[in-house]
């Protein structure tokens, strides 16, 4: 008789896992507390705009071509190389640099600015490649059991890389470049984990071999969300099973076995197999109640940054603009020093835009632009009242039409924002931390939550949150090795 599997969450670690185990002959469901799958990777559709509530694009394809070769399916969705990855903006500075992969091309746009940049850029990105090599499959793409085991294979690492452990992001970009444009460009990177390049470890900069040299960025066709819903009619058609609109708040157990999840409606659910897809240690602390996870402790971690979000609908076109844009200011090193901990800092914000519907034109309605702002801001646990949303967002969208040389303030006709409040109710993220759990020294590889429970030895864990860490792709390898551990029950 095939085993049942009780998967908690529907973000892509959770469906992910359950395309692996589904395709293996499990039985599978799925719980979530909102009313459509997706988690963080979600979809927004409003007035005939539709917007990626997260993620907007992403790197390391291969993981989910391993994904899919695993389930032994076609790929459900297509995906197209961005080109450029993405441009930066400078405030007070017309000049837009756009950052190809193309080295000659790039390198034309530093000419006055970094004299002799092709040559510092390619020693760079052979440093960071050499990282990647030599850690990626030692550390990120595999199980650990024990504290012993991971420092085992800390210790196959090439010695040359020790130096790098003991410096931040930013100390290591600014070992190979002199002007601000390219160190802050090359930086940018490290507020994908959630954090800044000063309290990024310089391990980190192997993120600049993966978007330079080894796969670049990647749109999906149809947007984002297109992932979610693909991977869900494939589970179904191995007969998986959704309930929606469910949250689980308690559990029963009979010794080192958990037994049922409960939800807030009172529903009991049973399973062989419980894969838990929300936040690792949030879930430990409220729902079993460990004493590892309380919320004393919960504090004490190291958790990322906090996001203001916001969807706009504007009745124009934006033919200056680009699909994926940073807008920087003039005082980056004072602003990322303090934007984890000092709500004043949001005088100046630093921002991401999105122009979703530049190569999606279904994603607005004709004539219209869906535009997605992303602005890095402290969590719940340094910033309480976002009373000042409504200034903020405001501030945001002047500073961007006085940058493009167009007002589009007068062309909204949609706007809503999600505060780090909104996350954290939304999404269960603890204190409103976009990625979870930061990727400091100490919270990776065995040094994580683990990906297996502590106590019930039929209960798992997959996610931001766990091993290997945040991103789509790590979602995806979280899932390989939350299956292997399933799979050897």
């Amino acid at each position: 008789m095939s085993k049942t599997v009780l998967i908690v969450g529907t973000g892509l670690g959770g469906l992910s896992t359950g395309l692996r185990l589904a395709s293996r002959g499990y039985k599978v469901k799925f719980v979530e507390k909102a009313s459509q799958p997706g988690g963080r990777l979600n979809q927004i559709k409003k007035d005939g705009f539709i917007f990626d509530v997260g993620p907007s694009f992403f790197s390391m394809p291969y993981d989910f071509e391993e994904l899919v070769n695993d389930c032994n399916i076609k790929m459900p969705f297509d995906f197209v190389e961005l080109d450029p990855l993405y441009t930066v903006n400078f405030r007070g500075n017309d000049k837009k640099y756009s950052l190809y992969k193309d080295i000659d091309k790039l390198s034309k746009q530093f000419e006055e600015v970094e004299p002799n940049f092709k040559t510092k850029f390619t020693a760079y990105l052979k440093k960071c490649g050499e990282l990647y090599n030599d850690t990626v499959d030692v550390v990120i793409k595999q199980n650990f059991d024990s504290i012993p085991g991971y420092i085992k294979a800390l210790m196959q690492v090439n010695p040359k890389h020790l130096p790098v452990l003991v410096k931040s992001f930013w100390k290591q970009s600014s070992s190979f470049f002199e002007s601000k444009e390219a160190r802050q460009i090359v930086s940018l990177i490290a507020f994908f984990l959630g954090r800044t390049p000063f309290d990024t470890n310089a391990v980190y900069t192997l993120l600049s071999h993966i978007e330079f040299v080894h796969t670049g960025y990647y749109n999906v066709k149809g947007g984002m969300y297109t992932i979610v819903t693909s991977l869900v009619e494939e589970l179904k058609k191995l007969n998986a099973r959704f309930e929606f609109d469910t949250e689980i708040v308690t559990y029963r157990n009979t010794g080192n076995k958990l037994t049922s999840l409960i939800g807030k409606n009172g529903k009991t659910y049973e399973a062989d197999i419980y894969v838990i897809n929300a936040d690792a240690a949030l879930f430990r602390g409220t729902v079993f109640n460990r004493e590892k996870f309380t919320e004393k402790r919960l504090r004490k971690m190291s958790w990322t940054m906090g996001y203001l979000t916001f969807y706009v609908g504007i009745k124009t076109k934006l033919p200056q603009v680009e699909h994926h844009n940073y807008f920087l200011g003039n005082n980056f090193e004072a602003y990322a020093k303090d934007v984890m901990k000092n709500p004043g800092t949001m005088e100046k914000p630093y921002y991401y835009v999105n122009v979703v519907s530049k190569h999606n034109s279904s994603c607005a309605p004709d004539g219209c632009e869906a535009l997605f702002f992303v602005c890095p801001v402290p969590n719940l646990l340094y910033k309480t009242d976002w009373s000042d949303k409504d200034a903020m967002i405001k501030s945001i969208i002047e500073d961007f039409s006085e940058r493009i040389k167009q007002d589009i303030s007068k062309d909204i006709i949609f706007q809503m924002a999600y505060t780090p409040e909104d996350w954290q109710n939304q999404f269960n993220l603890y204190k409103g931390a976009g990625l979870g759990l930061s990727h400091s020294m100490l919270q990776i590889g065995a040094l994580r939550p683990k990906n297996y429970d502590e106590k019930f030895k039929n209960t798992f864990y997959v996610g931001a949150s766990t091993v290997p860490g945040a991103g789509l792709p790590m979602a995806v390898i979280s899932s390989k090795l939350t299956a292997e551990r399933i799979l050897k029950l």
